[in-house]
């Protein structure tokens, strides 16, 4: 027995009668499609079905699997209290999916449990699902802030412990589309908004999971989506398998996109291992980095490589440009790994003699002992990008005005408390919003207008 398919479903409330009393009959289509979809996974039959939900228990680091033997919730939140879903946890799968998990020395386990009520991801599509069959039990997966690589690696976990249980087994994968669509809708409008939901239907549409991973960081934030990260995982499960797809809706009525596939597994098919592709892909473009980069950025990779791989800090070469040598400056190193921010720690003045010294230190500190991060891994070092920031003298301005977030990195300053932002940073399109996360950075508040402004321009290495 092993994976027989999988669905990629919305999670809209209203689209439960009882909650949108009336309101769902605006969205049909994607009714009708998530009542196809969940007669297709009643003909497999399944033993367990697995959902992967984006409104689960989300950790940075971790992907939080469901504990216990059984969990319950409602729709009361929306208004439905009568609406109840109840189900029982496959615990041996859940079993196996972890030491599979740890044998993969991916962070996952049932460890951080904060509600055991079940969420509405999880719950609507049981509640369509539950129309047809209910001979099975759940396995319920949250969602990480670690690169997609790692959600689809998950996803290859989920379809060996099917393997090895022997249990039939269904996946859903949870989660809606952008959620700025329109100017009217509850969340705005943002130019990436149609155009997620054009890319990640046709995508899903033709089953071409290998380009999931070439959607950034950066664009999926500007369209708000919700499911991304779940539905690298389905395709995981699917890892190496021959599937019959079906798109059977989309629509963006309310100014959220909700799209509905169907994904059948018809064999085996050694071609589509899209995670070796991938990481062969980004071993290609780090060889390609590391022909093109300059002095500054292969200082921060060479330091972090034998700090991260060997445990030792190099000595600053003897082969460096005469200015690295001369020059005291303040420097960020930043690091990035998947279109991901993973690591930035710099000096806003110089601390050591030179640039030079300062690149080695601060590329150990970005790489080791920035506190939003865990601390690089040798396995992670062929996926790292690299980049240095070179800081001119900053000066002192009285307005806002004076800034240009793609010109000038910002300084906020309350009493003892300093916050620094680099310019020309991917989502920070504008000079509040560079002010505000300086400030955050900072620990005063968004709404003090009573601070210190500075701005410096820098020389960017990458």
């Amino acid at each position: 027995m092993a994976v027989k398919g999988a669905v990629m479903v919305p999670h809209p409330p209203l689209i439960i009668p009882d909650v949108g009393r009336g309101q769902e009959k605006a969205i049909q289509a994607t009714i009708d499609a998530y009542h196809e979809a969940a007669k297709m996974i009643a003909s497999w039959k399944p033993d367990t079905v697995v959902v992967l939900s984006p409104h689960s228990i989300m950790y940075a680091d971790y992907f939080h699997i469901s504990p216990g033997t059984e969990a319950s919730g409602d729709f009361g939140q929306f208004r439905a209290p009568q609406v109840k879903i109840h189900v029982q946890y496959d615990t041996e799968f859940v079993e196996l999916l972890c030491q599979e998990a740890e044998a993969r020395e991916i962070p996952a386990g049932t460890m951080g449990k904060r509600d055991k009520r079940l969420d509405h991801a999880t719950m609507i599509p049981l509640w369509f699902l539950n129309h047809y069959y209910t001979d099975y039990k759940t396995v319920r997966i949250g969602l990480s802030g670690l690169p997609l690589s790692q959600h689809y690696m998950l996803g290859q976990c989920i379809k060996k412990a099917a393997e090895l249980c022997g249990r039939r087994v269904a996946v859903i994968g949870s989660g809606d589309l952008s959620h700025k669509l329109k100017e009217d809708g509850p969340y705005g409008f943002q130019k990436e908004g149609p155009e997620y939901d054009a890319r990640i239907m046709e995508v899903m549409g033709n089953a071409a999971f290998d380009q999931l991973f070439d959607f950034t960081e950066e664009f999926c934030d500007k369209a708000a989506e919700c499911g991304h990260r779940s539905f690298v995982i389905m395709a995981g499960t699917l890892d190496r398998l021959a599937v019959k797809t079906e798109k059977l809706s989309h629509e963006g009525t309310f100014g959220v996109g909700y799209g509905v596939c169907t994904y059948e597994v018809e064999g085996r098919a050694p071609e589509r291992d899209f995670l070796r592709q991938y990481e062969e892909k980004i071993a290609e473009e780090a060889k390609r980095r590391k022909e093109k980069e300059d002095a500054y950025v292969r200082l921060a990779r060479q330091t972090i490589e034998a700090y991260v791989g060997d445990g030792r800090k190099i000595g600053v070469p003897e082969d460096l440009p005469d200015e690295m040598y001369k020059t005291q400056a303040g420097v960020f190193v930043s690091l990035k790994e998947e279109g991901r921010l993973r690591g930035c720690i710099g000096t806003i003045a110089p601390v050591q003699k030179n640039v030079a010294e300062e690149i080695v230190a601060n590329a150990i500190s970005a790489s080791t002992k920035d506190p939003r991060f865990h601390p690089v891994q040798p396995d992670e070092l062929d996926k790292l990008v690299y980049s240095v920031d070179v800081l001119g003298t900053p000066e002192a301005i009285t307005s806002p005005d004076e800034l240009d977030v793609r010109r000038y990195g910002v300084i906020v300053t309350k009493g003892r408390k300093r916050g620094l932002l680099l310019p020309n940073l991917d989502g920070v399109d504008t000079v509040e919003d560079q002010i505000t996360i300086a400030k955050q950075k900072a620990g005063i508040s968004t709404y003090d207008d009573d601070v210190q402004l500075e701005r410096f321009e820098v020389v960017r290495h990458f």
